[in-house]
């Protein structure tokens, strides 16, 4: 309950006098508070109108702090990833300038040398890919906790007592698929009488995929002659063991006009995006999914024939090839061929590229020539020597030309593998006759981390209200397995022959193959297009960084006079109504002295 307090007329000057001197009090007070603080009021509520200002002030200066926090983070991961790249580019140019010289050179004795170059460069690169910034490993995508790549131990050896093959078991497959049984490239080679045969693999599949093709032949002179009989291609249609399920993947290898093969992971989609290039849709039926596949592939760049296709079980994808024939050459000797006349062939690898040999009639020739052979008494006897050319010959292209070839696709293969399932790197079938339809279990996936298929977007930061920049990167991006294919090709061979001699010829054909897969040419992936993507996050995240300080800046100003005071105004307003207040304390003494003497006067 309020009372009402008692009025007597001869105090009222009095309360007065104490109503002024409590108010300077609580006013000094506050200057004090403001002086010692800088603040302009200890709540919101002392702000008056000012409230509603400092309030929403102050959460955008929070906001831009916090994109400013985040930038300072993610500005260390983009600036290692960076380095890392770089790091990775200088070790290819290091061993593709490495591998240029010693072929240049033809020292016998530097291809060891190369090998160990090669295997160190790989073991950095693998280092450099296994970069951390604040304990999230930056090439594993969204599997930040993830190491992304193998030891270089586990990626070439492989890992025996778990039964996992590494990239050297896979070139050794490749090599012995590519070779054949008799060495020479799977081709069948005859002697007729006066006419050499010979005729590609029988196999349609097996013909598809390795050895040596034949594109064509010419002889000089009048007694030596050449005729192709060109090859039928087979028909080649996937089939799927079942329907597959949406999001299954699916490994399809496709033969391209220039004799090079491309390889293509797709995606089976409920209803794919129209224009989609990597997926295909599923249909009611394995048919006519296999059909809406077909069709996929025939729009893809320089699309090409079904060489080879892999998946998980399910969906059990393969390929099935149905008829075509094999090419074949006649090489026919009549009259008098004279010394000098030639026979040139020309044959095709399936890496796109192309090995002449050319064998020239001589008086005479060793039997282990590869390059000339005898003229005989009769033109069987021409024949027989140059049968026997030939084939030397055949062998040696095998030996050095298509096992070059054979150990950079098995490093292509290899370093294509991925987790995800049905993608593991393609193996050569039991049989030899292809390449496995099912995908492996039993060989090492190199990339442990995020499949994602785009990498940037695996790692987004929000850098303002409505802007985001991706700095997302994955160790097994294009341009990054290329690389990691060409140091790999190299650091798992050897180029001592059985004889303990140095196979120079073999080197050099395997040096010029790893140079083209550590050089950046046009129209393939490169590290510098991956060094570009960074520079240009790196570039965003400074506007922004800039963007924001400024912001900030600007609405701390704008708080200058509603939170905070200005102490040198503050200083003068105290220092004036301390004088006012003692001047008052006084005044009030004055006034308030009583005595009897005063009294009675």
């Amino acid at each position: 309950m309020s009372t009402i307090p008692p009025f007597a007329a001869g105090t009222y000057r009095f309360d007065r006098q104490s109503a002024s001197l409590v108010g300077m009090k609580s006013a000094l007070d506050g200057l004090s508070r403001q002086l010692s603080t800088g603040r302009t009021a200890e709540t919101y509520g002392g702000l008056g109108t000012g409230r509603t200002t400092s309030l929403s002030a102050h959460a955008a200066i929070s906001a831009q702090e916090g994109y400013l926090a985040v930038l300072a983070s993610a500005d260390t991961r983009v600036k290692l990833t960076s380095a890392s790249l770089t790091q990775i580019k200088t070790l290819a140019e290091s061993t593709r300038s490495n591998l240029n010289g010693l072929v240049t050179s033809r020292n016998k004795a530097l291809p060891a040398t190369s090998v160990q170059l090669a295997d160190n460069n790989l073991s950095a690169a693998i280092d450099a890919l296994n970069q951390q910034a604040g304990g999230v490993y930056v090439f594993s995508g969204r599997a930040t906790d993830t190491r992304p790549v193998v030891s270089r131990e586990l990626m070439l050896n492989g890992d025996p007592s778990a039964g996992l093959a590494g990239l050297k078991t896979l070139i050794a497959e490749q090599k012995q698929a590519e070779l054949g049984p008799d060495g020479n490239g799977r081709l069948s080679q005859g002697l007729d009488g006066a006419s050499v045969t010979l005729t590609e693999e029988a196999g349609a599949e097996a013909r598809a995929n390795f050895g040596f093709s034949l594109l064509g032949a010419t002889g000089t002179g009048s007694g030596l002659t050449a005729s192709l009989t060109p090859g039928a291609a087979a028909e080649v249609t996937p089939v799927f063991a079942t329907n597959p399920g949406d999001g299954d993947r699916v490994r399809v290898a496709v033969n391209l006009p220039d004799g090079s093969q491309a390889t293509y992971d797709l995606t089976a989609r409920t209803n794919p995006a129209a224009g989609a290039a990597d997926a295909f849709a599923i249909g009611a039926t394995e048919a006519e999914t296999a059909e809406n596949l077909k069709t996929l592939l025939k729009s893809l760049p320089g699309a090409g024939a079904i060489a080879s296709a892999q998946s998980a079980a399910p969906p059990g994808l393969s390929a099935r090839f149905d008829g075509g024939s094999p090419a074949s050459l006649a090489f026919s000797v009549s009259g008098s061929p004279a010394v000098g006349d030639t026979i040139t062939l020309k044959l095709g690898l399936h890496d796109g590229t192309t090995k002449t040999i050319t064998l020239t009639a001589a008086a005479t020739a060793e039997a282990g020539s590869t390059t000339t052979f005898a003229l005989g008494a009769d033109p069987a006897a021409t024949a027989a020597n140059l049968s026997r050319t030939l084939g030397n010959a055949l062998t040696g292209a095998a030996g050095t030309e298509l096992a070059s070839s054979a150990s950079a696709r098995a490093s292509t293969n290899f370093f294509e593998g991925s987790p995800t399932a049905g993608l593991a790197p393609r193996r050569v079938a039991a049989d030899g006759s292809g390449y496995a339809s099912a995908a492996s279990d039993r060989t090492v996936i190199w990339y442990q981390g995020d499949d994602a298929a785009d990498p940037r977007a695996t790692a987004t930061v929000q850098v303002g209200a409505s802007r985001t920049v991706e700095i997302g990167a994955q160790a097994n991006e294009a341009a990054i397995r290329r690389t990691l294919a060409g140091l790999g090709a190299i650091a798992a061979e050897s180029f001592t022959a059985a004889d303990g001699t140095v196979d120079t010829a073999r080197f050099q054909a395997t040096a010029g193959r790893v140079g083209t897969l550590l050089t950046e040419g046009e129209g393939t992936a490169s590290l510098d297009a991956l060094g570009t993507d960074f520079g240009l996050a790196a570039s965003s995240m400074a506007n922004a960084k800039s963007v924001a300080t400024g912001t900030r800046a600007t609405l701390e100003n704008a708080l200058d006079g509603v939170d905070t005071v200005s102490t040198e105004e503050v200083a003068a307003k105290l220092v004036s109504l301390q004088t006012q207040l003692q001047a008052s304390y006084k005044v009030t003494s004055m006034l308030s002295e009583m005595s009897l003497v005063n009294y009675i006067g």
